[in-house]
């Protein structure tokens, strides 16, 4: 996808209004990723595709004074942001590079660790993009690989499905197709194991998705940041009978503290020999 998009206004603007909201409603997600990753203190990790800065600074946290961490991403906006939550957190092992998974700028058997959140659905050649991560792997080393899975959960249901109901002549961009290309179990994990890998696994995780706010502000929230579905949202943009029906949809998991969700994430892992 065009990085220019990525780096747009609207969407660094909603991320920088809604960080605390962000931060909370993926952390049982980044927790999730963190886990299946086995990251321990003293390893060196490479998150591709960081954006603002997650799993990186959770990494980076959990290694404490020992070990160290980059994020990379190609679009420059998110890494100034995430630049900013290392600086306040006073992360000292953690650095952010602009740089692409296709050609990682990195010597053979550099890091312990690979890990990716809601990156891999978007990289343009997975093959090629695996054969550097296993480059840059250490022997032995892992990947962690979380994407989304079914187009067909809550999360979309409620937004995108509702705007599709209302308008049924309107139809899903082919950049967000991308986000679920990888939701259906063992198709990561063939993948990785045709790249050369061994112990390759995928499962699909159901895990929290809140929002610790309302559902006009998710709704904001959801228009403003999910870059793939733009061409769909920006046909409905100023629609107060959309607008209303999706606020409806969303209030139904609303407890008067958070709308309530569950996500279907799919986790990928496999081991370098």
């Amino acid at each position: 996808m065009a990085e220019h998009i990525w780096d747009s206004f609207a969407r660094l603007n909603a991320g920088e209004r809604f960080k605390r909201q962000s931060a909370e409603m993926g952390s049982e997600v980044t927790e999730a990723l963190v886990q299946e990753a086995r990251v321990v203190p003293g390893m060196s990790v490479l998150d591709v595709a960081c954006g603002a800065g997650e799993p990186a600074i959770s990494i980076a946290l959990r290694l404490g004074g020992t070990g160290e961490v980059v994020g990379i991403d190609t679009a420059a906006g998110p890494l100034e942001v995430a630049r900013e939550r290392a600086r306040v957190r006073s992360l000292k092992n953690i650095d952010f590079l602009k740089a692409d998974v296709h050609q990682l700028p990195f010597p053979n058997a550099s890091f312990d660790r690979v890990t990716s959140r809601l990156g891999v659905m978007f990289f343009g050649d997975l093959l090629l993009a695996l054969h550097e991560v296993s480059r840059v792997l250490k022997p032995g080393g892992r990947v962690a690989l979380l994407t989304w899975g079914p187009m067909e959960q809550p999360y979309f249901d409620m937004t995108i499905g509702t705007i599709r109901r209302m308008r049924p002549e309107l139809t899903i961009p082919d950049t967000a197709q991308k986000m679920f290309r990888y939701g259906t179990p063992r198709t990561l994990e063939k993948l990785m194991r045709i790249a050369g890998f061994l112990k390759c696994q995928d499962r699909v995780h159901s895990l929290g998705w809140d929002w610790h706010g309302t559902p006009e502000e998710l709704w904001d929230y959801f228009r403003s940041v999910t870059v793939p579905f733009r061409e769909l949202l920006d046909k409905v943009e100023g629609d107060e009978e959309v607008d209303a029906a999706v606020i409806s949809a969303l209030r139904e998991r609303y407890d008067g503290e958070y709308v309530r969700i569950k996500a279907n994430m799919v986790i990928a892992t496999a081991e370098k020999d």
